[in-house]
Formats: structure tokens, C-alpha cells, sequence
């Protein structure tokens, strides 16, 4: 075993030959949204981001069901339609599944990849200097929320679901070198960027995984928070009051390690705790390499930007400043 649940990582990564490791994850979760295809979508999209935050190639996948007994079968119908179509736009094959009878809708999938043992990209490794990149933006689990209680307007919705069926892919394919642009000759080989950490942020919010990253490298962090992108809607949903109850739960948990210049705004603050579904990917790299990869991942159509830094071990573990702005960011 190469990397197991010591460092809550991502996924399970075990050494297979000299040359191959598999990566491993299960994730699957209640509804989020109304229509069925988009929720299959989005729990596959949620399920493969594991793997991509490894540094993996995402290989095959098993489906998980769970569906009431009187349930219309059309609406299961297009739940698989929806989560085989971001599988296949993964080149990851759907081998099989299992299902079983229950009072509510549950999806996902057990989702097994490989990466080269060398070159495995896990929470731990971020060094003092190196500088933060974020891909997407923040917001799904508040305007989820909005959206349970009918109130959340349409531009938050589409946003929020472009957001969560957007796959990892090709984010994770710039940052291990397997999608380098053609005019670039220094990005050839999978150690193009000098990444030393990676993980997505997800059901713990940006300050729980951050937490994690922290922790296993024995690092502090210090965020400009003026920089971190938020979803269309998402602190007009936190100044509304559509809280999810995991965002508490994870305040409560990690905000005791967290210290905020009294300039960051309450809707800043709470946002970086919102659980996020299928979100985007905190990558920890060498400053003289945060630039470059920045712009690659943005002429791939990904958005990325800086916002913060690493630093030697400290208190707060955890820094929020508001009134610093990163150049390029």
C-alpha cells in the first residue's frame, strides 16, 4: 500500500508492478439536484475527481444503487445515462454495479484508476514557498441548499451545475504533463510542473481539505481570501441564510485552527467552510512554477488561480487575509 487513510487522502493508491499503481475511491450521495441525468452526471463527475486528484488516469468503475421499491424506473434510467456519459467522456468503463432497495435515492460509483508509483500526487509533500492554485470556485453546497428549498434563482443553478459536472480531467492532465501545449518544449514529461501536493476540495470545504494538506505536510497555510472565486449566487445564498448542515459541521470542526484578518469579510468566511460536490483541485507548487502552470491551465480551458501561499509550520495553522491582492492572480 502506497498511500492508505493515515493522511485522509484522497484515494487508496497500491502498488501493483514496478510500474503501475492502482488508485482506488467509492463516493455516492442523495440528490442534489432535480433532474436525474444531471444528478448521475454529477455523482460520477464527484466519484472520478478522487482519482484525478492522485495524479491517476481514471480506468474502470462499478455503479452504486441505491432505489425505492415504487419508484418510477425512468427516473433510475436516466440517473445511469447521466453518470455513463461523464464516464465515458473519462475513458473510464462502467463494468458492472449493484443495487439495492431503499426509501431514498442514493448514487455513485467505486471508481479504480492507475499512476506510476513515482509520480502518485497526494495531500502530503507542500513545502514553505510554494504557492497555491485553485481550479473552479466555491459555492455548490449553499446553492444546493437554495435549490432544495425552491428558492434558488436559475443563473445560480446553471452555474453551480456547470460547476459540478465539469470533470477534473483536463486540469489533472496539465498538472501531471499529460496534456502539455505543443509550443512548450520544457513541458514534456509528467514532472513538468513541480506540483509536491494535490487534492480536491469536497465534501469538507476548502479550510477541511486545506486542513488536511496542512497537517500531513506539516506546513501552515495562509490564504488571500479576495482571491478565492465564489459560484454566481453562492454569498448571496450565505447572507440568505441557506446554510447546509455540513458547512456547520465543518466550521465547527476546523475553524478553531483557522485565524482571519478582521478585515475578511462574514460571507468569506463562511463560504470557505461550504461542502463542496465535484469540486475543484488545491495544488501546492513551486512558486517559479505557479505562473507557468496557472497559464496552462487556463489556455485549457480551465480557470486556476493563485490564492495564497505555503509556509513553515505555525499558529494559526490556517491564515485568512482579505486586503492582499496576488499580480496575474
Amino acid at each position: 500500500m502506497l498511500v492508505g487513510f493515515d493522511h485522509a487522502d484522497d484515494a487508496g493508491v497500491y502498488l501493483l508492478t514496478p510500474e503501475i499503481a492502482l488508485v482506488q475511491t467509492v463516493d455516492f450521495f442523495t440528490p442534489i439536484v432535480d433532474d436525474p441525468y444531471t444528478f448521475g452526471q454529477i455523482a460520477a463527475a464527484n466519484a472520478l475527481s478522487d482519482v484525478y486528484a492522485m495524479g491517476g488516469k481514471p480506468l474502470t468503475s462499478l455503479a452504486l444503487v441505491c432505489f425505492p421499491d415504487k419508484a418510477d424506473l425512468d427516473i433510475l434510467e436516466r440517473i445511469l445515462a447521466g453518470g455513463l456519459s461523464k464516464m465515458i467522456e473519462a475513458g473510464c468503463t462502467v463494468v458492472g454495479g449493484h443495487s439495492i432497495r431503499d426509501e431514498e435515492t442514493k448514487f455513485g460509483y467505486s471508481v479504480t484508476g492507475v499512476v506510476h508509483p513515482q509520480r502518485v500526487l497526494t495531500n502530503q509533500g507542500a513545502q514553505p514557498g510554494d504557492r497555491l492554485l485553485f481550479t473552479k470556485a466555491l459555492g455548490t453546497g449553499v446553492i444546493s441548499t437554495a435549490i432544495k428549498k425552491g428558492v434558488a434563482r436559475q443563473e445560480w443553478i446553471d452555474a453551480a451545475v456547470k460547476s459540478m459536472t465539469t470533470l477534473n480531467k483536463i486540469a489533472a492532465e496539465v498538472i501531471t504533463g499529460r496534456a502539455c501545449p505543443a509550443n512548450d518544449q520544457r513541458l514534456t514529461t509528467s514532472d513538468a510542473f513541480a506540483v509536491h501536493a494535490l487534492t480536491d476540495i469536497t465534501g469538507f470545504g476548502l479550510i477541511g481539505h486545506a486542513r488536511e494538506m496542512a497537517l500531513a505536510s506539516n506546513v501552515s497555510l495562509v490564504f488571500e481570501s479576495a482571491n478565492i472565486p465564489a459560484l454566481e449566487g453562492a454569498l448571496d445564498c450565505i447572507r440568505a441564510g441557506y446554510i447546509p448542515g455540513g458547512l456547520k459541521a465543518n466550521r465547527d470542526f476546523a475553524e478553531c485552527l483557522v485565524g482571519y484578518d478582521e478585515s475578511v469579510p462574514a460571507d468569506i468566511r463562511t463560504l470557505l467552510f461550504d461542502p463542496q460536490t465535484a469540486g475543484g483541485l488545491l495544488i501546492s507548487v513551486v512558486a517559479e512554477d505557479a505562473g507557468p502552470l496557472r497559464r496552462a491551465l487556463q489556455d485549457a480551458g480551465v480557470s486556476a488561480v493563485e490564492i495564497g501561499e505555503v509556509r513553515t509550520a505555525a499558529k494559526p495553522l490556517i491564515t485568512i487575509r482579505w486586503h492582499r491582492r496576488i499580480p496575474g492572480a
